[in-house]
């Protein structure tokens, strides 16, 4: 498994945890910030499924 799907990984699940924790006290900012973090990581973790799928 490539490093850049586990960081991928780490990165969605930051995000998750801040958006929902921008939704529960009713933090905008914190939200955003959660969305966007998520969204690299997603980009993130299909970098090293690529990668993977490229190997021999």
């Amino acid at each position: 498994m490539d490093e850049h799907r586990v960081k991928g990984t780490a990165k969605e699940i930051k995000g998750s945890v801040k958006d929902a924790a921008g939704k529960v006290i009713g933090d905008d900012k914190l939200q955003a910030e959660g969305k966007i973090d998520k969204a690299a990581g997603k980009a993130e973790k299909a970098y090293g499924q690529a990668k993977d799928a490229v190997k021999p």
